[in-house]
């Protein structure tokens, strides 16, 4: 797919950049970049040399939400909303895991290696949902997020409703989505949205130095199987089948060679060379089924 409104780049230790990148529209969300950001997230995840894929916005801003020409085409006349978004034809990263995962932006969760969302500006509307299904949240400080819908007249998007009480409590949830206001970096970390924020001059640094870290010291395997752990068990009521299922996981995984250079790493003081996500991954998945 030729990329217009996206792009992406691979450093030789495995960490993989994408970029929303409409700098003069604030890059703003269209079905053009949703079907491009949909090519690049699938060619990442099934690329063995990517181990952790950094999500950003080129410029100064990272999204702020959807396009205003499309946001003005729907206000005249009938037009299906439900219809002009299903995008039929883009690619399906993430899905097949679980029929929960097959929808828009959840597929995130599907996906084989870890998400950072590095929110390098202003967040906005379906941006917020976007950042909401990556795995790890960090922003520059000062960002601007909004979830912005209800001032412009619509409901909660994109699951936040049920997403944002999950990751920031009700209380706070209700008020972000209630009142459509704007609200900073600092305060969407000390309501648990973010797992931190840095100051411009070292944030591109320390978002390297994050997923850096991930690349060359994380089993791709464990994160992974800890991915699946998570969001699977976020659906669950029954807290003891969770710790049994990941005494199953534990023992598949302790057979695994990612385990034994873990162990032989730990013992020889020096960095692991963990191998990519291999045969192991089919015997997790029918692991959490049985």
């Amino acid at each position: 797919m030729e990329l217009k409104v996206t792009d992406y780049s691979v450093d030789p230790d495995g960490v993989a950049t994408v970029r929303f990148n409409r700098p003069g529209r604030g890059n703003s969300w269209t079905s053009r970049m949703n079907a491009e950001y949909r090519h690049i997230m699938a060619t990442l995840d099934d690329d063995p040399a990517v181990k952790v894929i950094v999500l950003t916005g080129a410029g100064k801003q990272f999204c702020v939400g959807a396009d205003f020409k499309a946001l003005d085409h729907y206000t005249e006349g009938e037009k299906d909303y439900v219809a002009s978004v299903r995008g039929d034809g883009f690619a399906r990263p993430g899905h097949g895991v679980r029929k929960e995962y097959d929808h828009e932006l959840v597929w995130h969760w599907g996906l084989k290696k870890p998400v950072i969302a590095a929110i390098n500006g202003a967040c906005a509307g379906i941006a917020v949902a976007i950042v909401g299904f990556c795995d790890l949240r960090y922003a520059v400080a000062g960002a601007k997020l909004t979830t912005a819908a209800a001032r412009l007249g619509l409901p909660a998007e994109y699951g936040m409703a049920w997403l944002l009480p999950r990751l920031m409590g009700m209380t706070h949830a209700a008020d972000v989505l209630i009142t459509g206001r704007i609200f900073l970096a600092e305060e969407a970390k000390q309501m648990g949205l973010l797992n931190d924020v840095f100051e411009p001059e070292e944030f591109e640094a320390r978002i390297a130095a994050i997923a850096r870290s991930i690349a060359l010291t994380v089993s791709p395997q464990a994160a992974l199987t800890t991915k699946r752990q998570l969001y699977a068990e976020l659906m669950e009521s029954d807290v003891g089948e969770c710790v049994e299922d990941s005494k199953r996981l534990i023992g598949e995984l302790m057979r695994g060679d990612d385990y034994k250079e873990g162990v032989a790493a730990l013992q020889e003081r020096r960095p692991p060379r963990f191998k990519g996500i291999g045969r192991s991954l089919a015997a997790v998945q029918e692991a959490r089924q049985a």
